[in-house]
């Protein structure tokens, strides 16, 4: 019995190399979900009904990605803690962890108004005439996702270029293209919804990297296991 507890407990969980995929796999995930969504938004709420009865399917297929965009991005963000290791600090570590969680609860409280909207359209379609619920469903949508998330976004980016330049783990040049991009979503000041695009495109550059140095560290003769 204590050898055979002896040989649990030296066991030790690892994290595959090939986890940083995660990353790729939230950008784009979020890329088709985003496109499926917005590709043809009308303008004005003028247009919503005859919107609707052309694309209500399209539009439900893409957010009912984003829950699988989210699973993806919780990994990306175990992979960036992993990479941190014994470097992580308590400070640096809550605020990475609580705006990585704000930009998903956002995010999913966007896709769930935009959802529940479909939902009673699909339900009565005739209701699609009566704009004001739909321009209020659409207004609390956007908010989420294109202010609240963004800035969340931009918070999650700051905290992560901060601890990179502290920790020597990033090169300089993606420690800077981190803080443009945080700068960029924090305090921009445009209501463009193609905007939120920025915050994936930099999850997958990050989890390139990543992947790339997982399995150069893994190679023989460099101390991979």
């Amino acid at each position: 019995m204590d050898g055979q507890t002896g040989h649990v407990t030296d066991r030790h969980l690892r994290t595959p190399r090939a986890a940083a995929i995660a990353g790729i796999l939230f950008a784009v995930l979020f890329a088709i979900s985003y496109w499926l969504i917005y590709q043809h938004a009308p303008g004005n709420s003028a247009d919503f009904s005859t919107w609707l009865a052309a694309h209500a399917q399209t539009v439900t297929w893409g957010v009912s990605l984003l829950p699988f965009a989210g699973i993806a991005f919780l990994w990306f963000m175990g992979v960036v803690r992993d990479a941190i290791g014994f470097l992580e600090d308590q400070f640096f570590s809550t605020l990475f962890l609580g705006s990585g969680f704000l930009y998903l609860a956002m995010t999913f409280m966007s896709a769930a108004t935009a959802r529940g909207a479909l939902s009673i359209y699909a339900v009565n379609p005739e209701i699609a005439s009566e704009a004001e619920l739909f321009d209020m469903a659409r207004a609390i949508s956007n908010a989420g996702m294109i202010v609240y998330a963004m800035r969340m976004a931009g918070m999650f980016a700051f905290v992560l270029g901060t601890i990179w330049i502290r920790t020597g783990l990033m090169p300089r040049w993606m420690v800077a293209l981190t803080y443009a991009s945080a700068l960029l979503l924090l305090f921009s000041i445009t209501y463009n919804r193609w905007m939120v695009m920025v915050f994936p495109c930099w999850v997958l550059l990050v989890s390139i990297l990543l992947l790339l140095r997982n399995y150069r560290q893994g190679e023989p003769g460099n101390g991979g296991q």
